[in-house]
């Protein structure tokens, strides 16, 4: 029973990092379509993966008892996402070494420290203040949080095939047989 529970939160953690991955990706397939363009296979492989398993999420969470009924069919569609996520992660790997944000300012200091023994002496004490200012490239850091929402995704699904079979374990001893027993009757008229 925990182990439906566990499943039930880890079904909605994938929901949880689909649906903005969805919108992200959705936003850049709208973006090729609408130059006429055909969309990269590195956008693209994650999306169609994000979008079914978007989909097997949700019906396995509503229909939770037909899901424990086949836990083993839900076991092996999740190992399936699990190797789509590595796959659709693989073809996107070059957003991982990408620095997306840039920023400048702080504090800096042009006194001199100096120690002698247990006391500290700052002198002469002269500190700059600069305002921070970041910089971020919105197609680069959507493509590295979609790339980043799929790698948990890789490993949300792997939890809960592994949950599925511990539901279809405990499910397996629990075996239900009806005996039905017809009387025949003989009317003489």
């Amino acid at each position: 029973m925990i182990a439906g529970w566990i499943f039930g939160f880890f079904r909605l953690l994938e929901l949880v990092t689909l649906i903005p991955t969805l919108g992200m990706l959705a936003y850049f397939v709208n973006g090729y379509v609408n130059q006429n363009e055909l969309t990269p296979n590195y956008i693209l492989v994650l999306f169609i993966v994000s979008v079914l398993a978007a989909v097997w999420a949700l019906v396995t969470l509503f229909r939770r008892q037909s899901t424990r009924e086949s836990a083993a069919f839900v076991a092996f569609v999740d190992i399936c996402f699990v190797g789509a996520f590595i796959g659709a992660v693989y073809t996107l790997r070059g957003i991982a070494s990408a620095n997306c944000v840039n920023a400048s300012g702080g504090v800096s200091s042009t006194g001199g420290v100096s120690s002698s023994g247990s006391t500290v002496t700052i002198s002469p004490l002269d500190i700059n203040y600069t305002p921070f200012s970041v910089s971020a490239n919105k197609t680069c850091t959507m493509l590295k949080a979609s790339w980043a929402f799929g790698i948990m995704n890789c490993i949300f699904f792997f939890i809960t095939a592994v949950l599925a079979m511990m539901m279809h374990r405990h499910e397996r001893g629990v075996v239900v047989e009806k005996e039905v027993y017809r009387r025949r009757s003989h009317d003489s008229r």
